[in-house]
């Protein structure tokens, strides 16, 4: 690597880290943090469990930014010293930058996405409903592909899954589940998969060995922490109850406890059945379903938010987010971005930062 090209580099790294300090407000953050740690420091903090868990979320996520900020300035300050013995011929430092500038680009475009995960709610944990278009055993199959895919990319990020209804397919794959990933930013990251996903591939379950094309519709909302003032009177749902049909003790346990919450104003429905108790699952669901209601309440009033109320487009032809083709190539690509990638087997394994960051990159028009 030349000295122009090094030199280049450094300064678009002090730009870009300079415009990060601004954007970040590092010295509003660092009080944000102190108050915090007072609020923490009260004796009384521990009595409402529901703030306090709030709270130490915040605060964590507050230093992690600043953590993640300090080493990237750390980093840019021993990439300029190294330049500057290099550049004075103290030492032939050539292979140690070269191989020090891709690595600082990688870890300060990942922050720069972070940071793009700003709006409302995407800091939340995400809700996510997944549901086969038609096609039968095909489509369930992709269904359980793609609900793989999401547990892996979940499994490479530090989130956890809390599944709260699997239902089986007739013959294989999934007929429909819904699930909440938590962990930092879920939400902010899960939004740009909203939307159905395509499959096209040689079916297993073809004798005659010929390509078909499947669909999945993915529908993500917010999981909101606050209490939502949102009055769901008993005469406007229909809840039923019904025995557990997950794959036996794996995602949920099979007693009478498993709830379905219709709400018959909007035709939302919501349901539950992973928690132990009916108690238990009524109250969850109601809380999902407040959340549905509340984010279909902003989208109504000022189109703050898209697409919330878990509804997406036809589950068929032409309206896919994402193709999947296993044949006669192998390719992954995003129908808004453009973006596309050949390893078909890291994406179906949890690889999705690309697409995920071409999407948050296209929607804050970020280079």
């Amino acid at each position: 690597m030349e000295n122009y090209e090094m030199l280049k580099a450094i300064e678009d790294f002090q730009r870009r880290i300079q415009e990060l300090e601004q954007a970040i407000h590092v010295e509003e953050k660092q009080k944000q943090i102190k108050a915090y740690d007072e609020q923490m420091n009260d004796v009384s903090f521990w009595n409402d469990q529901k703030n306090s868990s709030i709270v130490l979320k915040k605060t964590k996520e507050l230093k992690d930014t600043l953590d993640t900020f300090h080493h990237l300035q750390e980093q840019l300050e021993e990439l300029e010293f190294y330049f500057e013995m290099h550049k004075s011929k103290e030492e032939n430092l050539e292979e140690t930058i070269s191989s020090f500038i891709p690595q600082l680009e990688e870890e300060l475009s990942e922050f720069e996405v972070k940071m793009l995960l700003s709006k409302e709610y995407d800091s939340c944990d995400a809700i996510i409903d997944m549901h086969p278009g038609a096609g039968g055993t095909e489509s369930q199959d992709w269904c359980s592909m793609l609900y793989r895919m999401y547990k892996r990319y979940a499994e490479r990020h530090g989130f956890t899954m809390e599944v709260l209804d699997y239902q089986d397919g007739e013959e294989a794959g999934i007929k429909s589940v819904s699930f909440i990933l938590h962990g930092e930013k879920a939400y902010g990251y899960l939004k740009s998969e909203q939307g159905v996903h395509r499959l096209v591939r040689i079916s297993p379950f073809d004798s005659n060995a010929r390509r078909h094309t499947s669909f999945c519709a993915v529908s993500i909302v917010p999981s909101i922490e606050t209490d939502i003032n949102i009055e769901v009177k008993p005469e406007d749902v229909r809840i039923d109850t019904y025995r557990s049909s997950g794959a036996g003790g794996q995602y949920v346990n099979t007693t009478d406890s498993a709830i379905r919450i219709t709400h018959l104003k909007t035709g939302i429905v919501v349901t539950c059945q992973n928690e132990r108790s009916q108690i238990q699952n009524r109250e969850k669901a109601m809380n999902i379903l407040k959340s549905k209601l509340y984010q279909l309440e902003l989208e109504e009033q000022n189109q703050k938010i898209k697409n919330m109320n878990g509804n997406v487009s036809e589950n068929s032809f032409g309206s896919q987010i994402r193709s999947y083709v296993f044949h006669p190539y192998t390719m992954v690509k995003d129908h808004r971005t453009n973006f596309e990638v050949y390893q078909v087997d890291a994406v179906m394994d949890g690889d999705l930062d690309g697409f995920i960051n071409a999407y948050l990159k296209s929607s804050y028009n970020v280079r």
